[in-house]
């Protein structure tokens, strides 16, 4: 009887630690995730969010964002930031100046808006080069994914 609970102990350890690196990576550093975009040349997908009070943005998590379809697709095609202005949460005065910046520079006034770019970092000085942007989209995953593979892989104009 103990050798069955051990081993079903280590099938359910097994699945647990294999379900935990299937986990997307999202960076809050907008300067590490640049290098990584550009390393593994993948564009960013920037998600400003207001995470703890913004229903739209809690709806886009629930019904896209968190779904294996957006994790495949994610994997294959972008690196992930969240730039989160949450009113309940603590954050760090870097993190929340970064966000404040970022929120000004892509003239950012409404939650969830999801920014599409591509960037590159010289001398301390990062330009940005906008593939386009879109939000809270009706109709799960794959609605989502067909407007954000249309940004990402635009139409060739022949």
């Amino acid at each position: 009887m103990k050798r069955i609970f051990l081993v079903a102990l280590f099938f359910v350890g097994a699945l647990v630690t294999q379900a935990q690196d299937k986990e997307l990576k999202w960076y809050t550093d907008v300067r590490e995730a640049i290098t990584v975009s550009n390393n593994v040349h993948k564009p960013l997908l920037m998600f400003f969010t207001g995470s703890d009070w913004c229903g739209w943005c809690i709806r886009l998590q629930n019904e896209v964002l968190k779904t294996p379809e957006f994790k495949k697709w994610a994997t294959d095609n972008v690196i992930l930031v969240e730039l989160d202005y949450p009113r309940r949460t603590a954050q760090s005065p870097e993190l929340k100046n970064q966000n404040n910046e970022l929120q000004q520079a892509f003239g950012i006034q409404g939650f969830p808006t999801v920014y599409f770019t591509s960037a590159e970092s010289k001398d301390g000085k990062v330009n940005f080069k906008g593939l386009g942007q879109t939000g809270y989209v009706a109709g799960g995953p794959t609605a989502w994914l067909t407007v954000a593979d249309g940004i990402i892989n635009p139409p060739k104009k022949s």
